[in-house]
């Protein structure tokens, strides 16, 4: 009888991945208030800081001011801190030997990684929100109403890229540290990416800059502002970083949760 019962049994649809699975994740994810709350501040912050400096904040940017263009900029950032720390939490659920308890589930590794990015990207938005909430409440920020949705999505959806990479990096950096591993990384990759400061074409760190993960998602978010026409150069860079640190977090998640 019990071989007649595993015969007949079925995989669950999708891989397992289910709208209950993803109130639990929701719940975890909101019980680590001091994550939250560091991915909301801190690029509301930088954005009031820089943002609003009265030497450059209303000079001219393409189709808005300089304002704008550096609130673009710390959303991106805020949705790229927000989804990598979201994604590397999971190197606490393996210290916590969770990972060792999801062998015993019929959950695919496709499923796994496509729940935890779904809630890399709840906490993305509500970063992207939050700065441009404070472009809005205090003015500076000036562009027309549309420019503001499509930045917004670009930023939120190309957020997912990190997501992706926190995910990874969860697997091989130990739990009690990633963030701190993590922190400068992110910036450092900010940096390289013109995130920060605007590449000057055709330079040394532009060329660098292509080859680095943040490049095309920091060319698609400003190009509606600045007027820029779409390179393809920019999407594939973005698909190519997804796809390797998606398929690297499915390979780390199989090889975690094959271990006796």
């Amino acid at each position: 009888m019990s071989t007649t019962t595993l015969d007949t049994r079925r995989a669950p649809r999708l891989g397992g991945f289910n709208s209950t699975l993803l109130r639990l994740e929701l719940r975890r994810l909101l019980r680590n208030r001091r994550t939250v709350i560091f991915t909301l501040v801190m690029p509301v912050v930088f954005f009031l800081l820089f943002g609003l400096n009265d030497n450059y904040a209303d000079e001219d940017a393409g189709h808005g001011n300089v304002a704008a263009f550096i609130m673009v900029s710390m959303a991106v950032y805020g949705a790229m801190l927000a989804t990598t720390s979201t994604g590397a939490s999971v190197s606490i659920e393996r210290s916590l030997g969770w990972s060792r308890q999801l062998r015993l589930t019929p959950l695919t590794p496709a499923a796994y990684i496509a729940v935890k990015l779904s809630m890399a990207l709840v906490v993305g938005a509500a970063s992207i929100v939050a700065v441009f909430g404070a472009g809005i409440v205090t003015g500076g920020a000036q562009m027309p109403a549309r420019l503001w949705v499509a930045t917004g999505l670009v930023a939120w959806i190309g957020s997912l890229v990190f997501a992706a990479f926190g995910l990874f990096m969860g697997y091989v950096l130990p739990g009690e540290n990633v963030m701190q591993v993590l922190g400068p990384v992110l910036a450092l990759l900010a940096f390289l990416g013109g995130l920060f400061v605007p590449l000057r074409p055709g330079s040394v760190m532009e060329t660098i800059a292509t080859f680095t993960p943040m490049y095309g998602l920091n060319q698609l978010v400003h190009a509606p502002l600045t007027g820029d026409r779409v390179d393809a150069t920019w999407v594939l860079n973005v698909l190519f970083w997804l796809a390797v640190f998606a398929v690297g977090a499915m390979s780390r998640f199989r090889r975690d949760t094959a271990r006796v």
